[in-house]
């Protein structure tokens, strides 16, 4: 007959802290991807029209949208650092 399995012992590392429960949806991802997408958007028109200054001006507001979401962020609107739980 088979000789029966003796357990072993693993020693398991669990996170200090649950993960946050809200997917990445706060006001500063939320305004990023606004401002990112309406940039975008009026980039892509001037493509459309042929008008280059506009796709420039397009092209700023989407990096408008990274930095103010950034900023946004960091005053407190943003993803929860696990660290200061």
């Amino acid at each position: 007959m088979a000789e029966p399995i003796e357990p072993t012992r693993e020693t398991m590392y669990l996170p200090p802290a649950a993960p946050n429960h809200n997917h990445g949806h706060t006001t500063a991802a939320w305004t990023t991807t606004i401002v990112v997408l309406l940039g975008v958007v009026v980039a892509a028109g001037a493509v459309v029209a042929a008008l280059p200054w506009l796709f420039w001006v397009g092209i700023g507001v989407a990096a408008l949208g990274v930095v103010l979401g950034k900023v946004l962020a960091v005053l407190g609107y943003g993803q929860p650092d696990p660290a200061e739980r």
